[in-house]
């Protein structure tokens, strides 16, 4: 991982701390750095090949995007997705995911229905080959499409910052929740496809149920194992 993260940081043309930033938001919702794990200015600056003043920036912004807590005497740890935290995503998911879905199934074309289709596809084969970092990232691409076909555009805009969290907790919990997570999300494309509405809005509120008892279950379980 330092390897390639050292290879791209500097040939972007984004402010340093920024692309230190990224990289290390996509350390921490791949599952390179875990809940708990500590994160020492030397550490991520040997990791991505830079001096330690753009990581002690990134840190100070990832800190108040919740990915980053900063101790005293201890520095700075990776987060743990707390049962509130779990709490407050899934109230405005479950807002968005449902009217999304709804909307989805009444303006859906078929190119739409196929661009589900292949990811549905995409994230069985990840599943198959235990790419965890891949499932949860087309976790997340599914569930935007979605609010994409849905035809509102403040839908999308509102999710944008929301669906990084959503992939870091996906992806916490990826090695149980995977293969369930897609054949909920099968369910939720044939409703979607149905032109059915409350069909859709249903399938989307079943998957949501499930999903935030995996997530539950996790944040009382603790992550430090995975």
């Amino acid at each position: 991982m330092a390897e390639d993260l050292r290879d791209k940081l500097g040939a972007q043309h984004l402010p340093l701390r920024d692309q230190v930033l990224a990289a290390l938001r996509t350390a921490i919702i791949d599952g390179d750095y875990l809940p708990g794990e500590r994160l020492t200015e030397d550490r991520l600056a040997e990791d991505f090949g830079v001096s330690r003043n753009p990581v002690r920036e990134a840190l100070r912004v990832a800190e108040a995007e919740g990915f980053v807590v900063i101790l005293p005497r201890r520095g700075a740890v990776v987060a743990s997705p707390s049962s509130g935290t779990i709490t407050d995503m899934f109230a405005v998911r479950q807002r968005l995911e449902t009217l999304a879905a709804r909307l989805a199934a009444e303006r859906a074309t078929a190119a739409d229905v196929a661009s589900l289709r292949a990811l549905l596809d995409q994230g069985r084969e990840a599943t198959q080959r235990h790419d965890l970092a891949r499932v949860a990232e087309l976790n997340s691409t599914l569930h935007l499409r979605i609010l994409q076909i849905s035809g509102n555009p403040w839908l999308s805009s509102i999710a944008k910052s929301l669906y990084l969290h959503v992939q870091w907790v996906f992806r916490l919990g990826a090695a149980e929740r995977a293969p369930h997570s897609w054949a909920e999300h099968i369910q939720l494309v044939d409703a979607i496809e149905s032109g059915d509405g409350d069909r859709a809005e249903r399938a989307a509120l079943d998957h949501l149920d499930a999903a935030s008892a995996a997530a539950y279950e996790n944040a009382e379980g603790g992550y430090g194992a995975r």
